[in-house]
């Protein structure tokens, strides 16, 4: 079984960077998808991006987020990783690593996700 864990969210000024990072504590993930979702404060949660078993594929689903945000992952390392850029108000949210062993990437839908992690919050204010 998959044991995702998040780190690197925090307190951050409008403009600036943050990395997120997903590792597993449990089996191995590198024959899954992997990616992200975040959830903003009576919003729905959505899917940002994730990346395929053989890291070769990634999709984007947020037009918004394109050109900031950016998502890769390490198998020798066995982690996941989201580069975040030029933050603002508007991407503060709890933001949730997640996994499915089968082709998702496609849709990435929630309904899709056999495992996540417990969410890391990320606040964007001056």
């Amino acid at each position: 079984q998959l044991q995702l864990v998040e780190s690197g969210g925090g307190l951050v000024q409008p403009g600036g960077s943050l990395r997120l990072s997903c590792t597993d504590s449990g089996s191995n993930f590198e024959m899954y998808d992997i990616g992200w979702f975040r959830q903003a404060p009576g919003k729905e949660r959505e899917g940002i991006s994730c990346i395929n078993n053989n890291g070769g594929r990634i999709s984007d689903y947020v037009e918004s987020l394109k050109g900031r945000f950016t998502i890769s992952r390490d198998k020798a390392t066995n982690s996941l990783y989201l580069q975040m850029n030029d933050l603002t108000s508007e991407d503060t949210a709890v933001y949730y690593c997640a996994a499915a062993p089968w082709d998702v990437c496609g849709d990435w839908s929630a309904r899709d996700i056999n495992y996540w992690g417990k969410g890391t919050q990320v606040t964007v204010s001056s």
